[in-house]
């Protein structure tokens, strides 16, 4: 009996040493993607932060700013905003057109490119310059348009947006066919808990949008 409990005994061990190397090497694999992961969105979140931190004006075929809300075709603060730096890249004559982006929500009697035209034309810009694109809801809708709206030989822009949106916007407008800058406003109302839970959330968008592409993101989340 001593032998044969010895023997069984003996039998089994090998299959349990077995079976806990496997969850040893599976439990090391989960924490190895893990921190992997931490460690790819703490990298992202610092792009964000520091791309929205950084000025990248200069010379280039188009200036392009991404819309934001609008009431009954008065830019909200957060737009208004992005168009007051777009009146100070202007005049710093870096480039002849300025891109206009937005459509409108139901109910709206204007989009947001309408509302955003409006306002720099009644701060200087002329009118013939402006070029609306008025039927994106989303960031990745509203690049692609524009870049559908302009003549091939533009190529580079120079993309103003609020800081934390910054990064997104450039790596989505390469994406869909332009060399592409940012110049964030300096008067953002989005600040302090408000812009950290954003720039969150954006990090965890670019992080996955590096993988998956900005266009097809933006098809699952918006």
């Amino acid at each position: 009996m001593t032998l044969l409990g010895d023997g069984s005994a003996g039998t089994m061990t090998p299959q349990r040493d077995r079976s806990g190397s496997v969850g040893r090497r599976i439990a090391v694999a989960a924490v190895v993607v893990a921190a992997g992961g931490l460690v790819y969105f703490a990298v992202s979140f610092w792009q964000v932060r520091s791309t929205g931190d950084a000025d990248q004006a200069r010379p280039v075929d188009a200036i392009v700013v991404l819309g934001a809300a609008q009431y009954d075709g008065r830019p909200s603060p957060q737009l208004a905003a992005r168009l007051d730096h777009v009146v100070t890249v202007w005049e710093q004559d870096l480039a002849p057109l300025v891109v206009v982006t937005g459509g409108n929500r139901a109910g709206d009697r204007f989009t947001e490119a309408a509302a955003s035209a409006e306002y720099l034309v009644e701060r200087g810009i002329p009118a013939d310059a402006i070029v609306r694109e008025d039927a994106g809801t989303t960031t990745h809708e509203s690049l692609d348009a524009a870049r559908s709206l302009l003549d091939d030989d533009v190529e580079t822009v120079l993309i103003v947006t609020d800081p934390y949106h910054a990064l997104r916007s450039r790596l989505t407008a390469n994406e869909v066919g332009f060399d592409a800058f940012v110049s964030s406003t300096p008067t953002s109302v989005v600040t302090g808990s408000a812009e950290l839970r954003r720039q969150i959330g954006e990090a965890a968008g670019v992080a996955v949008g590096r993988i998956i592409g900005f266009g097809r993101l933006s098809a699952l989340t918006d």
